[in-house]
């Protein structure tokens, strides 16, 4: 079976649920490709699109919750989005590739490909068969206006949501969202301290930025310092691909040597096995990574939109804590490190609430629509 995994590098956590759902398909006897979808508008837009993208995300948060707020205002199930109509111009192109390489399964952890595809189903007799992958807790805008086969979904307590959103019940599949092996699994804390060269006995706390480096972490970091006064500890913040914020940590706390700023790693699964307690933003993967890992969590203030629904659905299950600014996340992250039995309670609502399997669900999902052996052409 040949598969293609359509994703964006709008933000990481697109590329990193089409690798845990293409690791457990390769597991399996799929063949696989992951491509970014727009790079059939061609290399020099796709890199252009990407860093508008990010750029707003990073330096004007405001503006991308307004842009989110629009798409909620202007979605209808009367016509068609500038979403839709956006992703069609490179759909003739994503079609000649389908037909070529003959895909029997295509996979999109991203709204983008999503609706080209919708596209090539209208137009075409398209033989491929469609999933759509969420990434996020809550039904995004403009999910409606596309016609795949199979939506998977974080969660059944979802599901109402995306059905008077105008997603047919009968393509509903809550599996959860799904992680890589190396969030399942993990190293002692010991050992995960030892290997990254952090203190075994002081409480160690890890600031996620996301891969393009979002949010504050510079007044979050200071005032982690301020309540923490004179006691040692480690401050161990991953700035992403965000250069700018690496060096503005470098600068402004150079001489404390509780502070490290750590550049994009792939050693993110590590350092949450090192860590006491994680101050993240609410991105629906990485935050699902994080309580897979069994960590606990703060939610750093979200980016309006997604990242406002995602620290919801985790709050108001007892997954995490959510922080409204940087004061209150230091102040919450420092209480919870404090107190294990409300750790505890976390990290089993985690337990309780997500899934681990749900690439393995996803994978055995796009493989029950592989025609049988004896009916398939030799």
């Amino acid at each position: 079976m040949k598969t293609v995994l359509l994703t964006c590098s709008t933000g990481q956590g697109h590329n990193s649920a089409a690798q845990a759902v293409r690791l457990a398909l390769e597991a399996r006897g799929a063949l696989c490709e992951t491509l970014d979808a727009l790079t059939f508008l061609g290399d020099n837009v796709s890199e252009a699109i990407t860093n508008a993208f990010v750029d707003i995300a990073v330096k004007t948060p405001r503006a991308f919750g307004f842009m989110y707020a629009a798409g909620e205002f202007i979605r209808s199930d009367k016509r068609k989005s500038p979403v839709y109509f956006a992703n069609a111009l490179y759909a003739e192109n994503l079609h000649r590739y389908l037909e070529e390489e003959e895909i029997d399964a295509a996979v999109c952890p991203h709204l983008f490909p999503a609706e080209a595809l919708t596209y090539l189903r209208r137009k075409h007799s398209l033989s491929t068969r469609c999933y759509y992958v969420s990434t996020d807790y809550t039904c995004i805008p403009f999910l409606e206006e596309t016609d795949l086969d199979v939506v998977f979904t974080p969660h059944a307590d979802l599901s109402s949501q995306f059905i008077r959103r105008g997603i047919r019940a009968d393509r509903l599949c809550p599996v959860g969202i799904p992680v890589r092996d190396d969030y399942r699994t993990g190293q002692e804390r010991s050992d995960a301290r030892a290997l990254l060269n952090l203190p075994a006995n002081l409480p160690c706390f890890l600031v996620m930025t996301g891969g393009e480096g979002c949010g504050d972490a510079v007044t979050l970091t200071r005032k982690l310092l301020e309540r923490l006064k004179n006691r040692d500890a480690r401050i161990v913040v991953l700035t992403g691909r965000n250069a700018g914020l690496q060096n503005a940590l470098a600068s402004r706390f150079n001489e404390d040597l509780r502070v490290l700023a750590i550049p994009f790693t792939e050693q993110v699964p590590l350092y949450m096995d090192a860590c006491d307690v994680l101050l993240t933003k609410p991105g629906g993967i990485s935050s699902t990574e994080a309580a897979v890992k069994g960590i606990p969590i703060v939610h750093t203030p979200p980016i309006p939109g997604v990242e406002t629904r995602n620290a919801q659905f985790f709050a108001e299950r007892g997954m995490s804590i959510v922080a409204p600014n940087e004061d209150s996340a230091a102040d919450n992250a420092l209480r919870l490190a404090a107190d294990a039995p409300q750790r505890a309670r976390m990290l089993e609502a985690q337990r309780q609430y997500l899934s681990r399997d749900a690439a393995e669900h996803i994978a055995a999902r796009i493989l029950e629509g592989r025609p049988p052996l004896a009916d398939a052409t030799v």
